[in-house]
């Protein structure tokens, strides 16, 4: 299978060649923290390729001191990209920035114990196509 992808300014752009092993929705203060969300939506592979097709605007590199999260972005627009980690034995690919329609569903969610006070029956509240009006 093949995974195009891009941040939101479209200065960096990826291909991802092969398949996910996992998709999981990461609740951890690490993921909550980087995405100024609920959760982090990852994709993992061992055996997938990636190739950095476009990048006009760099890519910076955190990872948090004594840490194993890593979180690689677009330094134009802050845009979550992929990395690889484990030298590199996996390849970690944030599903949102994926422009390829991902047909995977995720296979979990994982570190719930760090779960948002206010992330519980989501399911109850309102929803809108767009914004309210």
């Amino acid at each position: 299978m093949e995974y195009l992808g891009s941040c939101l300014c479209q200065g960096i752009k990826f291909k991802v060649t092969g398949d996910f092993e996992s998709f999981y929705l990461c609740h951890c203060n690490y993921c909550r923290k980087d995405t100024g969300s609920a959760h982090a939506a990852n994709l993992f592979s061992s055996t997938a390729k990636l190739e950095w097709t476009k990048t006009e605007t760099e890519i910076r590199i955190f990872q948090p001191p004594e840490s194993k999260h890593v979180k690689a972005f677009c330094a134009n627009c802050g845009s979550a990209l992929p990395n690889v980690q484990m030298d590199g034995k996996l390849i970690v690919v944030p599903a949102g920035c994926l422009d390829t329609k991902l047909e995977k569903r995720p296979d979990a969610h994982i570190f719930t114990a760090s779960k948002a006070c206010w992330d519980d029956a989501l399911d109850d509240i309102k929803s809108f196509k767009r914004f309210p009006e």
